[in-house]
């Protein structure tokens, strides 16, 4: 598949390293609005929106993770940035995982958020791309929210929860059914051995998505990476936003 011109936000000063921050499935550039006002003090923060998402175009799917690298490699060409920091969660971790193995000499350090590198079973993704398909991806809102946000988080903050949500159901129905072709065909373990960035994973303790296990098979697998436990669900971002800055923060400019 072609690679498409993805939308993107550019904060933080011109002659700075560039960091780039990569979304989970579901979600756009605003699941890193915590994080932005203090990355950007140091760093050239450069958001995105994966195919299918927010401000960018929604193609035909599906696609494959493949798809998603190829658009981040368009991407740092289209705004002449030869190495970046990479951080992503869930599928940007994803996605950054591949660019690490597969363009190894554009990443220089790379956070791997909530994320997994195999994320079975695969006819679980199949049946909710189905789903989203038939019914949109309102029918599936509820339960990603509850994998997103922990109960207690959603009842304190129930303004911050509804924003999520919004974004969530806003997504294009194709462009969420067709993402998750590419989590629903992925297994990056047998090559974690490849990458050779000094990489942070994180996960979250309450995450159900993707639970601290696959947060330590990633540790496991990519030579000198370190593992940190945040108390969150999927959206770590949102629900920690302090502890994520500093841990991303921690990695990237010491």
């Amino acid at each position: 598949m072609t690679p498409i011109a993805v939308h993107c936000e550019i904060s933080g000063p011109d002659d700075a390293p560039v960091l780039v921050l990569s979304n989970s499935l579901g979600s756009t550039t605003a699941m890193w609005d915590p994080q932005v006002p203090t990355l950007a003090e140091r760093l050239r923060v450069v958001r995105y929106d994966h195919r299918g998402h927010g401000g960018s175009p929604v193609p035909p799917g599906p696609y494959g993770l493949a798809d998603l690298g190829a658009d981040a490699l368009r991407l740092l060409d289209r705004l002449g940035v030869e190495r970046v920091h990479w951080c992503g969660l869930s599928l940007g971790g994803m996605v950054g995982m591949w660019l690490a193995i597969n363009a190894p000499q554009r990443i220089d350090r790379l956070v791997l958020c909530c994320t997994s590198a195999n994320l079975g079973p695969a006819q679980m993704w199949a049946d909710r791309a189905a789903t989203v398909r038939a019914e949109g991806v309102e029918a599936i809102a509820d339960a990603g929210i509850g994998r997103w946000l922990t109960a207690g988080f959603i009842e304190r903050e129930p303004g911050a929860a509804a924003a999520v949500r919004a974004m969530l159901t806003a997504t294009p129905d194709e462009g969420y059914a067709s993402c998750c072709a590419a989590i629903e065909h992925m297994d990056l373990v047998p090559e974690l051995g490849a990458i050779r960035a000094p990489t942070l994973v994180i996960a979250g303790l309450q995450d159900p998505a993707t639970p601290p296990e696959h947060g330590e098979r990633i540790a496991a697998g990519i030579p000198g990476a370190r593992l940190e436990l945040v108390d969150a669900a999927h959206l770590a971002t949102i629900e920690q936003p302090e502890v994520l800055t500093e841990l991303i923060a921690g990695h990237l400019l010491t």
